[in-house]
């Protein structure tokens, strides 16, 4: 086994929730850079439709994060955290939310797709982000 494979295999709850904490941050830092960038060349649609993907994977990165605790605890035998109930019934109802708030952005906003898949995508680009940093040491 190699140290980068031992280094992700004890990976505690503390490293993920500070993996997350970290991706979710990322997210957020660099859409909005982008959607600045957006809003001054190419207008403030495309803008909107970027700050509409980023907030969308911000937010699903959030939800993960206190889905985790959630069953962090109850793996732990601990008691389970406050607004437990709160997460796991957004957590189902998150999709349906976010179907409705994606249509309304592509219904309103009239902007690039492109620029909305790329903000959809940026919590699974921080993810993966942050996981190489954690494997590179």
């Amino acid at each position: 086994m190699t140290e980068e494979t031992r280094s992700l295999a004890t990976l505690n709850d503390e490293g993920l929730e500070a993996l997350l904490q970290r991706a979710f941050r990322n997210t957020l830092i660099v859409g909005l850079l982008i959607a600045l960038a957006l809003w001054i060349g190419s207008g403030w649609r495309n803008a909107a439709m970027m700050g509409t993907g980023t907030i969308i994977s911000a937010a699903s990165l959030f939800e993960w994060r206190r889905l985790i605790r959630l069953l962090n605890a109850k793996l732990d035998r601990k008691q389970a955290p406050k607004g437990a109930l709160a997460a796991a019934t957004f957590f189902v109802l998150r999709l349906i939310i976010f179907a409705g708030v994606i249509y309304g952005s592509l219904k309103c906003f009239r902007g690039s797709m492109a620029a909305l898949l790329f903000g959809l995508g940026l919590a699974v680009a921080a993810l993966v982000w942050e996981a190489l940093r954690l494997l590179r040491g």
